[in-house]
């Protein structure tokens, strides 16, 4: 049996220390045929088609902030091709870690920043 997409993620990610803050992985689809069946399940985490040497979709996937998808969206676009019976592999291209979020603050009361730090901290 092959290897399922969503365990290759879930692994991806736990490997991963605690400060990452962006993944970018390609998808590869053992049965080319299957793409656009692909694709109506990868919408749901915004996959970049992409055609690198045989590579068809780029996930980009953020940690707790960014412009790209969570972590989870992910996950649950993964098991549904798994689910569809559709098989691939995943290969993990780059990962920057450490970036922290920065949200302007300028013209906000002590108090407001205070409450802000205090809800992210969470």
């Amino acid at each position: 049996m092959a290897r399922r997409l969503a365990d290759t993620f879930t692994e991806i990610v736990d490997s991963l220390p605690d400060d990452w803050t962006d993944l970018e992985i390609d998808l590869r689809l053992a049965d080319e045929r299957r793409y656009v069946d692909a694709a109506t399940y990868l919408v749901t985490c915004n996959a970049v088609p992409y055609s690198h040497y045989d590579w068809h979709f780029r996930l980009l996937v953020a940690h707790r902030f960014g412009h790209a998808a969570a972590a989870p969206a992910v996950h649950t676009a993964l098991k549904l091709l798994d689910e569809a019976g559709l098989d691939g592999e995943l290969a993990v291209r780059e990962v920057r870690t450490g970036r922290a979020e920065v949200v302007q603050m300028w013209g906000r009361p002590e108090s407001a920043r205070r409450d802000f730090k205090r809800i992210r901290a969470q």
